[in-house]
């Protein structure tokens, strides 16, 4: 492993809001933004949107903005906490009040290298907990372990109301974290000589080919996907009202992808991760699933379960965290 390298493992931040405006955060002007962006230091660099949301590529990974609730997550060093107030104060302008809120990330790949307040997770409780309204009073942070010290999952939510969400309102979401990618699958997310000239949209377009993404992990969505140089890939998918996400980071040493989706139906999981893991072949694959216990994961293709982990959280529900290691025997054969 690389004593140093850019930290492909991102911070999500997830807030929901109540209000009377019919397109509430969607309100939110470009500058304003902007604003907020660059006080945690990243910029959008694509940016789309349909009948229920709008969604930004950015610099570091990606946005989505409903007009109650908003998801951002942000890898590198970011300081994505830092938006918390900016938001708030930006939401309240808006007529809009914070409901609950839920912050998650993975272990990180190279954590000395995080800014404050993403220095310990203790450190970013203290912050959340001192920069949001004392209206959301039910609260509780957890790190949710695995079978090794490198692959842990720490949340944190606080919510108005000890309540669980009506599980219409609040469905289904998966995120994936994937290291030691495939080495022929991660040259696929590196430019390539026939690439010179194009823009990161081109460029983004034919990697979303080369990866057989649009068909296997966004079926049925419009994309908008965008590469970097000399590598890295983004991608948000639009489908309705749900949302899916991918990030790529190729090197060799600290190979990194995520992918995030929303599901209508629990029964959708198992098929999605497996779409997921043929496409990106990882060596080591998390799996949070948030939104009512579905059962425990079993993924076909060369994955086997190494740990198991759910707890509740105020305002959010249950949190279930799995991971899974590479067979090899079986991506040889």
């Amino acid at each position: 492993m690389a004593a140093s390298g850019f930290e492909g493992s991102e911070k999500r931040l997830e807030l929901h809001f109540s209000g009377d405006d019919p397109l509430g955060l969607r309100r939110l002007s470009f500058k304003a933004l902007d604003c907020v962006l660059a006080a945690i230091q990243c910029t959008v660099v694509s940016a789309v949107g349909n009948a229920c949301f709008d969604a930004y590529v950015l610099s570091e990974s990606s946005l989505f903005l409903y007009p109650a609730k908003l998801v951002i997550k942000t890898c590198g060093t970011t300081g994505l906490l830092h938006s918390v107030p900016l938001l708030l104060g930006h939401a309240s302008g808006l007529g809009l009040h914070l409901l609950r809120c839920k912050y998650t990330h993975g272990s990180f790949i190279f954590p000395r290298t995080q800014p404050p307040p993403h220095c310990s997770f203790n450190e970013e409780v203290a912050f959340l907990d001192s920069n949001l309204p004392a209206s959301l009073r039910h609260r509780k942070a957890r790190v949710l372990p695995s079978h090794s010290l490198r692959h842990k999952w720490h949340v944190y939510s606080a919510s108005s109301t000890v309540d669980d969400p009506v599980e219409d309102d609040n469905p289904v979401t998966v995120e994936v974290c994937m290291t030691e990618l495939d080495r022929t699958v991660a040259g696929r997310f590196f430019l390539c000589p026939e690439n010179a000239g194009m823009s990161g949209h081109e460029a983004g377009q034919e990697m979303t080919r080369r990866a057989s993404i649009a068909a296997t992990a966004a079926p049925r969505a419009f994309i908008c996907d965008f590469a970097f140089d000399p590598c890295g890939y983004s991608m948000n998918g639009l489908k309705a009202d749900r949302y899916s996400t991918i990030h790529v980071t190729p090197e060799e040493e600290y190979s990194y992808a995520s992918y995030e989706c929303v599901v209508t139906n629990k029964s959708e999981i198992q098929s999605v991760l497996e779409k997921v893991n043929a496409v990106f072949r990882p060596g080591v694959m998390s799996v949070s699933v948030t939104g009512g216990h579905a059962g425990w994961i079993e993924i076909a293709g060369g994955l086997r379960c190494r740990s198991r982990a759910a707890e509740a959280f105020p305002g959010a529900g249950t949190v279930t965290f799995q991971t899974f290691a590479a067979v090899m025997d079986e991506w040889s054969a």
